[in-house]
């Protein structure tokens, strides 16, 4: 696959969402939305807008994650910022890439440092495959092919439009 859209990606899962939820996300006891910084936010945000949803989270990882150490905390990353009650809540988690499933397992920490949710479900954009471990999205914009020595990578333009790029994997 030489270039992965990821509008239509981006499509694809707003359909499944709206199809899973109908109107039930706009309603105080319905679902909530919970981005992982930065591409699940860039996502989140969006969705929120075109599912009419007033509000929704923002998870930081950072400090949850395993390979903290090496990559450190990054100095652009927003502070884990919730709006909503997190216990008995229904969590729609949202990521834009899929991989190992490491960074599903710190937002999840992350979130149940909050409170305890009712349930979390996983919406991402693309699954790439390469689990480590047992983690699965609800919801999925498409499965993608990328090398194991690659990452992809999703950027937002001026515009809000989405776009992946593959870039060599390094370290």
């Amino acid at each position: 696959m030489s270039s992965i859209d990821a509008e239509a990606l981006y499509r694809e899962l707003l359909g499944q969402i709206r199809a899973a939820y109908g109107e039930s996300l706009s309603q105080t006891n319905g679902p909530v939305l919970a981005g992982i910084y930065s591409g699940g936010v860039w996502l989140a945000t969006r969705l929120a807008k075109d599912l009419d949803v007033a509000q929704f989270g923002v998870v930081n990882v950072a400090l949850h994650r395993d390979d903290y150490a090496k990559k450190g905390l990054h100095s652009q990353a927003s502070p884990t910022s919730l709006p909503f009650e997190i216990d008995n809540a229904k969590i729609l988690l949202i990521d834009d890439v899929l991989s190992s499933g490491r960074t599903v397992r710190a937002a999840v920490n992350e979130l149940y440092d909050f409170g305890r949710p009712a349930r979390i479900e996983l919406a991402v954009l693309a699954d790439r495959g390469g689990r480590e471990l047992p983690v699965a999205a609800r919801f999925t914009g498409g499965v993608v092919d990328v090398s194991a020595d690659a990452n992809l990578v999703l950027t937002q333009r001026d515009d809000g439009t989405l776009s992946f790029s593959i870039e060599a994997r390094t370290g």
